[in-house]
């Protein structure tokens, strides 16, 4: 059967199993990655699966059954014990669920991909990590790592409303860290970003980063970081590289504003929320530079599709407008329980998993400021970039971040390197305390979000720039 036969098969088994909404999707997704240490190629991974997933709702209960075929027997079974299940669990007390409107849709949509990444030969890929790794070992690297990674997604989707839309979603990107080890010390740096740097594009993104042109950079750093001195602790103005905000965004600002989340629906993995939904529209979140958008129309970022796995249609809109909270995460049925009228952010990470809220791009808009001034408008500071630890409560409000590598900043200008720097603080307070942000936004892609039970990763991207906090807590108490 094809992909569309499958589901359409699965959505009327539903149905007719006593379901009063239903919908479906097929997955096929193929996966490479490769690695390499210390120049050479460590391993590589192809895998390949194919699968239907169908969700039905009756009552207050939602049933989700998944099959690895896509024959019409399976579909049709799978379409029924989506029922049935969803029938059980309509037996516990509860108002009957309803569902934002949606407008049913019949359309095709792939992202933007100038090289097939999977149609770059393996001897290139391998040549460009072994390359990479090799050049940080000459340059001082006690251990130089480097990898990338590719997805290729087609999904059929068809609900009972009558919903027939496909999707090709390539996805791939890569990055390089080198470790060098002291008496006592540990210190790694990573280009472009920790784990990388990934979008919704083709093989060039990865060109694009040109890995082996920073390798021996990364490596020198690594090894200058070893002797460098103690970032210092105290009370100060922090500047934080876009990498290392793009991680800040999506702990204390994208989990938090999962609608499922501040609802008390998902609490088992990382928590829930410390938002509440009567101050949506109120709640003073951050400064008024402080202008956060959900939009995955953004072309080549991790976060973007044409379609989420309900059948929405990919729409921007405001999160945080001149630092008021003002929109969520959010999916149709948590939608239609908090009052909103839109959905968008459910998306499943395979065909055997149950779509629920996510992020989709979650990122700051652009600010008036460029790094340089940043620098130049501040007396006495530090500068920290690259993530190397994180750590936020089960509310999302609390947190404490490590980052890989740290400058002092004296009377407007660059100092010596630190090493080991860290922050914390209160989420609101935080992000209240932003007095300058800068224009050079970057899509930051982050590959390795978790959430659910079973656990999914989600892809999920993070436009973000530097931009500086006054008074924050920095280095570690003695």
């Amino acid at each position: 059967m094809t992909g569309f036969d499958a589901a359409t098969a699965a959505v009327q088994a539903a149905l007719d199993a006593g379901a009063r909404y239903a919908d479906a999707r097929v997955m096929h997704r193929r996966y490479e990655s490769m690695s390499a240490r210390n120049g050479d190629i460590e391993e590589l991974t192809q895998d390949e699966s194919i699968g239907l997933g169908v969700r039905a709702l009756v009552g207050s209960g939602w049933g989700f059954h998944a099959v690895p075929e896509l024959s019409d027997a399976a579909a049709r079974d799978a379409g029924r014990r989506a029922a049935a299940i969803a029938t059980a669990s309509a037996r516990v007390p509860g108002p009957p669920i309803d569902l934002v409107a949606v407008e049913a849709t019949v359309a095709s949509w792939a992202s933007a991909c100038d090289v097939d990444p999977l149609g770059v030969p393996l001897t290139d890929k391998g040549d460009l990590l072994v390359r990479a790794t090799a050049t940080m070992r000459e340059h001082g690297a006690d251990l130089a790592e480097g990898l990338y990674q590719i997805w290729d997604t087609t999904k059929w989707f068809v609900s009972s409303e009558g919903h027939r839309i496909d999707q090709r979603i390539r996805e791939c990107g890569g990055g390089i860290s080198a470790t060098s080890i002291g008496d006592g010390e540990t210190q790694r740096r990573s280009y472009p970003s920790y784990r990388g740097q990934y979008g919704t594009t083709g093989w060039e993104l990865v060109t694009s980063l040109d890995l082996a042109a920073h390798a021996a950079r990364i490596a020198e750093e690594s090894r200058e970081l070893l002797t460098a001195p103690e970032c210092p602790s105290g009370e100060t103005d922090l500047i934080l590289g876009g990498e290392q905000l793009a991680l800040q965004i999506h702990e204390s600002v994208g989990h938090a504003i999962e609608l499922d989340r501040i609802l008390g629906w998902e609490a088992a993995f990382a928590g829930t929320s410390w938002l509440d939904l009567s101050r949506l529209g109120t709640l003073q979140y951050g400064s008024e530079l402080m202008n956060v958008t959900i939009d995955p129309t953004i072309p080549g970022a991790l976060g973007s599709f044409g379609f989420d796995d309900e059948g929405s249609p990919a729409a921007r809109r405001d999160a945080v407008r001149e630092g008021r909270w003002v929109g969520v995460l959010a999916g149709r049925d948590s939608a239609a329980v908090a009052g909103l009228d839109y959905g968008g952010s459910v998306r499943a990470d395979g065909w055997a998993r149950l779509p629920m809220v996510r992020m989709t791009n979650v990122g700051l808009e652009p600010g008036p400021h460029t790094l340089d001034e940043i620098i130049a408008a501040t007396d006495d500071g530090v500068l920290m970039d690259i993530n190397r630890s994180w750590s936020i409560d089960d509310k999302r409000l609390n947190f404490q971040f490590g980052c890989e590598v740290g400058w002092e900043v004296k009377k407007g200008r660059r100092g010596r390197l630190l090493r080991n720097p860290t922050y914390t603080g209160i989420g609101p307070v935080f992000w209240r305390s932003m007095d300058m942000l800068s224009s050079e936004i970057v899509p930051w892609g982050t590959p390795n979000c978790g959430k659910g039970q079973p656990g999914q990763t989600g892809h999920t991207g993070h436009p973000a720039a530097p931009a500086r906090f006054r008074n924050v807590r920095v280095g570690v108490r003695a």
